[in-house]
């Protein structure tokens, strides 16, 4: 017979296992994402299980989970194998801030801690509203998001909207809504006619290299490339759509921008 809460949970995105520190029900996870990093006791803490679209399934299974936490139809095929062996499976598809708040609700009352999570997800509101009301009436830089430099892929929905929130106007804020990375493909001639003033790159866990985009033909004419205003943001801080995105991620995108 299954038991409630889980007492072993593995998470195969980071998003959730932060969520699971700062709700103090860490001693559930037993196992993690190969890019889990927050908080940094987590990396000696727990066995890493995965990567993000692959995972290490007879490891997964030997820990004898409870319950898996999966992220997003790119984690479908080990989910489907996952509930194949038997495995009780949980796959979260948030796509902006709302979603990232219900996410962490809903981590909190699949561990039976739904007033630590309700209490928890309303501590990011004051923040996200200080911070509207810091940058309100001031100029709008042009930003231009970069998810990934081959194709270019402009920015997910959460990404979008912080932008928006530090102050910035974000380029292509009609893509926002689109759930697949396929669907965010833009050209190096749409960015250039935007012509941001700023550009943000977080290349999913790969280094983001500035002269690699200098050198793209034609962006010379591109205020952020003329004005050497091209800057990396950690994918840990910004591509997850959790706690650090809401916290560390959108004051780098206050700083990127010039707003604090």
């Amino acid at each position: 017979m299954r038991q409630f809460p889980p007492s072993r949970i593995v998470c195969l995105t980071e998003e959730t296992v932060e969520t699971l520190y700062l709700l103090g029900e860490e001693d559930r996870i037993g196992g993690v994402s190969g890019y889990a990093v927050r908080p940094p006791r987590v990396r000696p803490d727990k066995p890493r299980i995965s990567a993000f679209t692959s995972a290490d399934i007879p490891k997964i299974l030997a820990l004898e989970p409870d319950l898996v936490l999966t992220f997003s139809d790119l984690q479908a095929s080990i989910a489907a194998e996952l509930i194949r062996a038997g495995i009780a499976v949980h796959a979260f598809n948030q796509r902006n801030i709302g979603g990232i708040l219900e996410m962490i609700r809903t981590v909190g009352a699949l561990v039976g801690a739904l007033d630590k999570a309700e209490t928890l997800a309303r501590s990011y509101e004051p923040r996200l509203a200080e911070v509207a009301a810091l940058v309100r009436g001031r100029p709008k830089p042009k930003v231009y998001f970069e998810e990934w430099d081959d194709p270019l892929i402009s920015g997910i929905g959460w990404v979008s909207e912080l932008i928006e929130i530090a102050g910035g106007e974000e380029v292509f804020p009609e893509l926002r809504k689109q759930k697949a990375a396929r669907d965010r493909i833009v050209s190096p001639e749409d960015v250039i006619g935007m012509a941001p003033d700023i550009i943000l790159a977080s290349w999913c866990g790969k280094k983001v290299v500035p002269d690699k985009i200098r050198q793209r033909p034609g962006w010379d004419a591109i205020p952020a490339v003329r004005n050497g205003r091209i800057i990396e943001i950690k994918s840990a801080l910004i591509l997850q759509p959790g706690p650090a995105a809401l916290t560390d991620g959108l004051d780098s995108i206050l700083a990127s921008l010039g707003q604090q």
